[in-house]
């Protein structure tokens, strides 16, 4: 006889639930976890991930073997850039039976040669496979390979793929060392597709940026907006802004969802509309940085971003980190992994990719807002302009990536010149 209960039971029919609350349940669980100005444990996180121990694998990681792993780990960490993961593991014998680094989002494993094993290094002159680096500097990434003992196969040059040269490292392993040409690449979601320098006065800012970066403008030079030519981005200026920030406009695969994803999320957000370049909709995140989202048209391609004059990298500086790091994530999907400096964080596409341009985050700001940086052809050149156009400028300084120099405009807005 079967349990009255289990009869009486009616049977468990899941329901899915509402997608707002779905987001706004998801942008909390991220605020918890990533808000780490109340927890002493950013810092532990950071140093975590800096060794790579929650790195996740690609569908291939490269394994190979080296005469003398120490010594490989060594310059892979000087020449590239790489962080070490973990303790090597060493054999008996004395040998390194395995070793990890994370080279930007990708794991590099390599142990020792066992020749008994039938496992061993190149032999001189002879490298059976070639292993693409993807660095945005590839000249400076080339140099400071043969400064450290790589043998250099070809110099950095220019082609239709891009800019790159190759290196034989002292281990015997070819790598190709590139930047990849940016343009011609689909547009992808969290790719900037309009920017606008926000500014109170637009005639000062046209005036200044013309004598540091050599801009030209389009407009009637009698209403507030202005359109900057010649740099192959779709630039812009506008004035009468309380404060300066740089408004970005971010491709997203459905303006409408996204908006509800930022209400979700803390932020503010208008309704869409209509407009002759697509379906778009203004915003402002839950810490105040105004932005708006559009609905690219298919076939959409990413500008070159290295050319002299273009936006090329974004830093999105705002007090709390962690909340940042959950608003994006969940409204462009954004990953992020850490920064060249401290409470700085990487911005990752959905796809893996970096974004275009490439973005940054910054936590411990005293206001919000976003940041730009821009090629000039002359760090120095550029500095003496912004300081003779009534702005400030710190002294070049070599950052790894190229000369750079932070700089504020005669308005006091900051922003950055580079020449990689």
């Amino acid at each position: 006889m079967s349990d009255p209960l289990d009869a009486l039971h009616e049977p468990v029919r899941p329901v899915d639930p509402d997608p707002a609350f779905a987001a706004r349940l998801r942008a909390r669980l991220e605020r918890e976890v990533l808000a780490a100005p109340r927890l002493p444990r950013e810092e532990a996180l950071t140093s975590t991930i800096s060794r790579g121990a929650t790195l996740a694998l690609h569908s291939i990681t490269p394994y190979i073997a080296v005469p003398d792993a120490a010594a490989a780990l060594d310059f892979y960490v000087e020449a590239f850039g790489a962080v070490r993961r973990g303790d090597p593991i060493v054999m008996p014998d004395g040998r390194i039976g395995h070793a990890e680094v994370a080279i930007g989002d990708s794991v590099l494993m390599l142990a020792e040669q066992f020749p008994e094993m039938g496992i061993v290094a190149p032999r001189e002159g002879e490298s059976p496979a070639s292993m693409r680096l993807e660095v945005p500097d590839p000249d400076t990434v080339v140099d400071r390979a043969v400064e450290l003992g790589a043998r250099l196969e070809r110099p950095v040059s220019d082609s239709p793929y891009g800019r790159g040269g190759v290196v034989v490292d002292p281990a015997g392993h070819r790598w190709m060392v590139s930047r990849e040409a940016p343009s011609g690449r689909p547009l992808q979601v969290g790719d900037v597709g309009y920017a606008s320098l926000w500014r109170p006065d637009v005639v000062a800012a046209e005036r200044f940026y013309g004598a540091v970066l050599g801009w030209t403008v389009e407009g009637d030079h009698s209403g507030q907006g202005r359109r900057i030519t010649g740099t192959g981005q779709h630039l812009g200026m506008y004035g009468g802004q309380e404060s300066s920030t740089t408004l970005c406009c971010y491709a997203v695969p459905d303006v409408d969802a996204t908006v509800a994803l930022v209400r979700a999320a803390g932020g503010t957000a208008e309704e869409p509309t209509d407009e002759p370049f697509g379906r778009t909709a203004s915003c402002v995140d839950d810490q105040g940085v105004p932005f708006a989202v559009f609905a690219p048209e298919a076939g959409s391609a990413r500008p070159d971003t290295t050319a002299t004059g273009t936006l090329t990298y974004l830093t999105i500086e705002v007090p709390d980190a962690g909340r940042a790091r959950a608003f994006y994530g969940t409204v462009l999907g954004w990953g992020f992994r850490p920064g060249r400096v401290p409470g700085g964080w990487h911005a990752v596409a959905r796809s893996g990719d970096d974004t275009s341009p490439t973005t940054g985050l910054f936590g411990g700001a005293a206001a919000a807002s976003v940041v730009p940086m821009f090629v000039v052809d002359d760090v120095a050149a550029a500095v003496a302009a912004v300081r003779a156009a009534g702005g400030t400028a710190d002294d070049p300084a070599e950052a790894g990536y190229g000369v750079s120099a932070r700089c504020t405009d005669d308005q006091g807005a900051a922003f950055w010149v580079v020449r990689y």
